[in-house]
């Protein structure tokens, strides 16, 4: 294990501040106005998913256990970023410690990556169900996905452990540290480093198709047997079905291995750190916003468990 020393080679205050958005006072409220409201949208829309999972016994299957425990990482892992995000855009710029800035990153990356490994472990629950819909409760245990879960946590807390425990152990430059972008986040920490990072990079690389390309590759190889056994299904019904489940799943994948990947995975050289910041609030609010918005409207069993949850709330309330 890598020792992290916050400590070497720093001269004057181990702090950083982030770059703001925009100088004008207007745009600063709006922008605070806009993210709060997705933020808030983020945490109603995930929590009320984790009640009505929790709450509604015909939910208690794999699929929605996978569900509700995606949307309690999204509510972690938007309130690693945002409130410190907010309190810089609508106040002064606040310093984050070096500290500071190592636990932010290393939550992020820890949420993050459990995040993508739990999108990889959802589609091969949908190739057990579609594929092997026979042997699903025998396959799908609840042990198996408790250890399922388990595991995308503790390879995610490994590798983050690992790759901020080796960042943290760089010199950086400039008085005062300015982050160009709104959260501790690896490209951007590393472009302040006064020092060769060609072996950063590639750690950062390694880490990157650890946590992005081989759960996706993954994915692809569940939803190429996915789509064969559902062209073999004779009920247009069943078809459709399934077509929708799995349209749901693909649409939050494309998204945040798309976006992560142009972030984490491009070359250095091509990189632009406002294009960088620009992609990073796709998935820190578009795709935690896209989970309780798809599998909401797209899924009878969880709008029907809700619509069931709210009457019966407004009738005791009336009583």
């Amino acid at each position: 294990m890598l020792a992290w020393n916050p400590g070497l080679n720093q001269s004057g205050p181990a702090e950083f501040v982030f770059r703001v958005f925009t100088a004008v006072p207007a745009l600063r409220v709006l922008l605070f106005l806009l993210f709060l409201l997705l933020y808030l949208l983020i945490l109603c829309g995930n929590t009320a998913i984790v009640c009505v999972v929790c709450t509604h016994s015909s939910l208690r299957t794999p699929m929605y256990f996978f569900l509700s425990t995606l949307s309690s990482l999204e509510i972690c892992y938007t309130s690693v970023v945002v409130p410190l995000m907010l309190s810089n855009i609508l106040g002064a710029q606040k310093p984050i410690s070096l500290a500071g800035c190592g636990a932010q990153m290393f939550f992020f990356v820890t949420l993050g990556s459990t995040d993508c490994f739990l999108l990889a472990v959802m589609a091969y629950d949908r190739y057990v169900a579609i594929c092997h819909p026979l042997h699903y409760t025998l396959i799908m245990t609840h042990r198996l996905c408790v250890q399922m879960v388990v595991g995308s946590v503790g390879l995610a807390l490994v590798l983050s452990l690992q790759l901020t425990a080796l960042i943290f152990t760089l010199p950086f430059c400039g008085r005062r540290r300015e982050i160009n972008h709104f959260l501790c986040d690896v490209p951007p920490v590393l472009r302040l480093a006064c020092a060769d990072i060609r072996v950063h990079q590639a750690v950062l690389y390694v880490v990157g198709i650890l946590v992005l390309t081989v759960p996706f590759l993954l994915i692809c190889v569940s939803y190429v047997f996915i789509a064969s056994a559902i062209l073999r299904m004779r009920s247009a019904e069943g078809r459709r079905r399934a077509f929708s489940t799995c349209s749901s799943h693909l649409t939050v994948v494309l998204l945040q291995y798309g976006c992560c990947s142009l972030v984490y995975l491009r070359p250095r050289s091509s990189t632009s750190e406002d294009e960088d910041r620009q992609i990073a609030l796709v998935y820190t609010f578009v795709t935690p916003l896209l989970n309780p918005l798809i599998y909401t409207l797209r899924n009878k069993d969880v709008k029907g468990a809700l619509r069931n949850a709210i009457i019966s709330k407004a009738a005791s309330e009336s009583n």
